[in-house]
């Protein structure tokens, strides 16, 4: 693997199963699933990224069966949900549960968001200012509340900002700057507190330096990433390219990642510079059968989705349905180290049927992939509770896909 002229090169199959060695997927899965396991899983890949979009469920609790195969829900509630939990929100790729003792990280990101909305205070006063004095007076006085629980004029549904009211929009400008923070949530609905409500001085008194925070930030994503390019790196907590490379030189000279070539990654006929965490190992084979959430940090970077796996991916919730090509709520179907397919999912709980609105092969499918496909879906939907699964005709998996359930059932 190692040229003694420059950087380690391996080849893009080895990346690939690197990849997902790091995110979990080559660990043996055991049972019960209890919150050790749960918090080990966070941990592992260093964030949750949180979607309310329910049609099949909440893309939070995706990664986890994905990973470690069905689990009591209620559970990752109590480490993500409760009041006090052991996770926390903020905006880490995008909104996404992070451990609490990380808040420190994302101090400087704080001062960012206040900069870029806030940095101009007669603009801020005028739109925001008068709203936002009153709401951190009332919840020092009545303590963390949901937005919806806030008796205020301007707390009606109005206006850009997914048509958030007034006291919506500077809560969650407020959340962003640090001035708020998410007590828990009540029916998905986030509670707003002072960060003095939620924290203890043991996380609000720590000061991480910009430089610091950034350079953990990246130790990190190399660490949940296995190996990445500097923008794959970069995108996993959304950082800027230049303080991620200066952030990796420095990782490189602590011997935190190593810098290595891919074989296929190339641009424009060149080698593109690649990260590889420290002491991984490059796994023989990947035995995995998961349903990827659109939010899984396997396929969220489309780039790394297409140079990785080959699957040109994009979730189609905003396009307009004419014009969607695989479907609404799209979940890619892994097997060991390729992506199969993907299918489009509804869960009818009033029926107790999970609907495959749309089954589509990948170009890695084989003979072996529908019948695989319909042992994964009987999984998910025994998670679901769903008694029935039923494929509609549209895609080019759904008529094998079909056969392959009946024969199952």
């Amino acid at each position: 693997m190692t040229s003694p002229s420059g950087p380690a090169s391996i080849s893009a199959a080895q990346a690939r199963r690197v990849a997902l060695a790091a995110q979990g997927f080559t660990r043996a899965r055991t049972a019960p699933i209890g919150t050790r396991q749960l918090n080990g899983l966070v941990d592992r890949i260093g964030l949750l990224q949180i979607d309310s979009v329910n049609v099949f469920e909440r893309s939070h609790y995706l990664p986890v069966f994905a990973r470690l195969g069905a689990y009591d829900k209620s559970l990752l509630d109590a480490i993500t949900l409760k009041a006090r939990a052991a996770h926390t929100e903020y905006v880490a790729h995008e909104a996404a549960f992070v451990r609490r003792e990380d808040r420190p990280l994302f101090r400087w990101r704080m001062d960012d968001f206040r900069s870029r909305y806030a940095g101009d205070r007669d603009v801020w006063d005028a739109a925001h200012g008068r709203t936002a004095r009153w709401l951190l007076a009332d919840l020092a006085d009545r303590g963390p509340m949901a937005a919806s629980a806030i008796e205020h004029e301007e707390n009606v549904r109005k206006g850009p900002w997914w048509g958030w009211s007034e006291v919506k929009h500077t809560l969650e400008l407020l959340f962003r700057f640090g001035d708020v923070a998410i007590a828990g949530r009540d029916r998905f609905e986030r509670r707003y507190g002072l960060p003095e409500q939620v924290f203890p001085a043991s996380v609000l008194d720590i000061e991480v330096a910009e430089r610091d925070a950034v350079r953990e930030l990246v130790r990190r994503s190399v660490t949940a990433l296995g190996v990445g390019t500097l923008g794959d790196i970069a995108d996993y907590y959304r950082l800027k390219n230049a303080p991620t490379l200066a952030a990796l030189r420095d990782l490189e000279d602590s011997g935190d990642v190593q810098p290595v070539s891919v074989a296929g990654w190339e641009r424009s006929g060149k080698p593109a510079p690649a990260w590889l965490a420290a002491g991984m190992r490059i796994p023989r084979a990947v035995r995995a059968s998961a349903l990827l959430s659109p939010f899984d940090p396997i396929v969220w970077r489309r780039e790394r989705a297409l140079r990785m796996f080959g699957l040109d991916y994009r979730i189609e919730i905003y396009t307009p349905a004419p014009k969607r090509v695989y479907g609404y709520y799209v979940l890619p179907v892994l097997q060991d180290d390729r992506i199969v397919g993907r299918v489009d999912l509804k869960s009818d709980r009033k029926a107790g049927v999970l609907i495959v609105q749309s089954a589509w092969a990948e170009a890695a499918a084989d003979t072996d992939t529908p019948e695989a496909l319909a042992a994964l879906l009987r999984d998910a939907a025994d998670w679901q509770g769903l008694s029935a699964i039923e494929v509609r005709d549209r895609g080019t998996l759904s008529a094998p896909l079909a056969t392959a359930v009946a024969s199952a059932n």
